[in-house]
């Protein structure tokens, strides 16, 4: 991708699944690489499978204090920032009136008050400096109503319009956009799902399969380049025509 090259980038839940895979792929754009990730035993995996990461921060994305810290570390290791993939997530499959209070704050502590927190620090550092672009990581699941993740889908939701804001106030200096992926097949998905129970939802997708992470890393990379120098405050779907008639509704 056109600009890519030797660009200061941070991506967050670096040391697994999408994450991982789009630590990889901007490394093959020429790119300056850190991961963020709470998993210590993941992020050191991480490193031995990528070497040519520039570094991996140990930090939980839901503690506001722990990405100021994870911030100053960022700025001894890359000295600015060019570039934010928000993509750190997690979500827990639950009927709505079995989510528990504890469950709906860690839920929406990750994927919604995460990428506020990170994207904060970021458009603060890329103002000082020359812009960037900040990618927050959205959902299908925001977009359309889905079964047993209540609070997933809210936080989802709460990142397509915070990303949306965010382009708003953060121009011409800084690009936001959303990524809304469906049907990735991760670590998280094969944890949550049966195999009966993936076959079953590739049946429902248009283009009768499951995505996989290499496909949304070069989304991000597209977004990320100057092939997209004039997108803003938009949300991609990326979903093989999933939500395109409303099945992602069917239970």
């Amino acid at each position: 991708m056109r600009g890519l090259k030797n660009k200061r980038v941070l991506i967050t839940g670096g040391a697994g699944g999408i994450g991982f895979t789009t630590a990889k792929r901007f490394l093959e754009e020429g790119c300056r690489v850190v991961i963020l990730d709470r998993d210590e035993a993941a992020s050191l995996r991480a490193r031995r499978e990528l070497p040519g990461l520039l570094g991996a921060i140990l930090a939980d994305v839901s503690d506001d204090k722990s990405v100021a810290r994870a911030f100053e570390e960022l700025d001894r290791l890359s000295h600015g920032l060019d570039v934010l993939i928000n993509n750190a997530g997690i979500s827990i499959r639950n009927p709505f009136l079995d989510i528990s209070p504890e469950q709906w704050r860690t839920v929406v502590g990750v994927n919604l008050n995460g990428v506020f927190y990170v994207a904060q620090q970021a458009a603060r550092r890329m103002l000082a400096g020359n812009g960037g672009v900040i990618l927050n990581m959205g959902s299908t699941n925001g977009l359309t109503g889905y079964h047993y993740y209540a609070d997933y889908n809210a936080a989802k939701a709460g990142v397509i319009e915070l990303s949306r804001s965010l382009a708003l106030e953060l121009g011409p200096k800084i690009r936001v956009n959303a990524v809304c992926p469906g049907f990735i097949m991760t670590p998280m998905q094969e944890a949550e799902y049966t195999p009966e129970m993936r076959r079953t939802f590739a049946d429902k997708v248009p283009l009768g399969k499951l995505g996989k992470p290499e496909d949304v890393a070069a989304l991000f990379a597209f977004l990320a380049s100057d092939e997209a120098a004039f997108i803003s405050g938009q949300y991609y779907v990326i979903d093989g025509g999933e939500v395109a008639g409303g099945l992602a509704s069917q239970a």
